[in-house]
């Protein structure tokens, strides 16, 4: 096939050319060849290389072990992509049946058609939970695992009209403070304060203990630090999620001051 330059490697793949020259920098793809003129020529084998790194990706692996995985010698393209295939059929399945589960709470909520209790958590993934419990574990150790645990029987002691209650409360909260964003009121404003105070209480209600500036403070830094919530608050408008950190941080340092 015809050699590709870095451009339009990434022009057919959507990887900006930073990055294409970043996963050379540090040994991830490789070009084929660099011409005369310094330009990088990528062939057959480099675009399949990029097809496993971006699948690999999707599959939220990390860089450095996608280098590892790739540069195995007992590697196999095949054997890969039927596992990654696997692996997104059944998410397909599962973001299937969350759309089924919306639906038919959007009818119940509508009064179309009445949903029973366990049908509202059809498709939400226990292993989607724990590996998000695994994270803060890992990334904040401590008394983290015990917090969890207090956290989870708290929530779990709650009737369904209570959680329900806890939900549209964080719900109208994220809301208005998302809205605040759009209108231009700056993060760092007092305007915000009752908004964070309602946010402030709703964690420490969560938490089943006291939620104290320093930790309020680092709840922000783990948001900012986990995909989920990033995706989450950038649902809700384009750099929320740095807005809500930010707010976070300055009422923080208000209450501590």
């Amino acid at each position: 096939m015809k050699m590709l330059t870095v451009k339009q490697v990434a022009k057919i793949s959507g990887v900006s050319v930073r990055a294409l020259h970043h996963y050379d920098e540090i040994g991830l793809l490789k070009p084929a060849s660099i011409g005369r003129n310094n330009y990088r020529y990528y062939g057959r084998e480099e675009l399949l290389r990029l097809q496993q790194i971006l699948l690999h990706r999707e599959l939220d692996i990390p860089l450095g072990d996608i280098r590892a995985i790739l540069d195995d010698p007992h590697f196999d393209q095949l054997d890969a992509l039927r596992m990654q295939r696997e692996k997104l059929a059944a998410e397909a399945k599962r973001y299937a049946e969350l759309v089924r589960t919306i639906d038919r709470t959007i009818a119940d909520l509508n009064g179309d058609k009445s949903m029973n209790n366990a049908d509202l958590y059809k498709g939400i993934s226990p292993a989607r939970q724990a590996e998000y419990e695994a994270w803060l574990i890992e990334k904040y150790g401590g008394d983290m695992p015990e917090r969890i645990e207090l956290s989870r029987r708290k929530y779990a002691s709650l009737t369904d009209a209570e959680k329900a209650g806890i939900q549209d409360e964080l719900r109208d909260i994220e809301t208005a403070w998302a809205d605040a964003m759009k209108n231009g009121i700056p993060a760092q404003s007092t305007a915000l304060d009752p908004l964070l105070a309602r946010f402030r209480e709703w964690v420490a209600l969560m938490w089943n203990k006291p939620c104290p500036p320093e930790a309020f403070a680092g709840l922000a830094d783990l948001h900012l630090g986990h995909p989920d919530f990033v995706s989450r608050y950038e649902a809700l408008g384009q750099g929320f999620s740095d807005y809500h950190a930010a707010a976070m941080k300055a009422y923080a340092a208000r209450l501590a001051g």
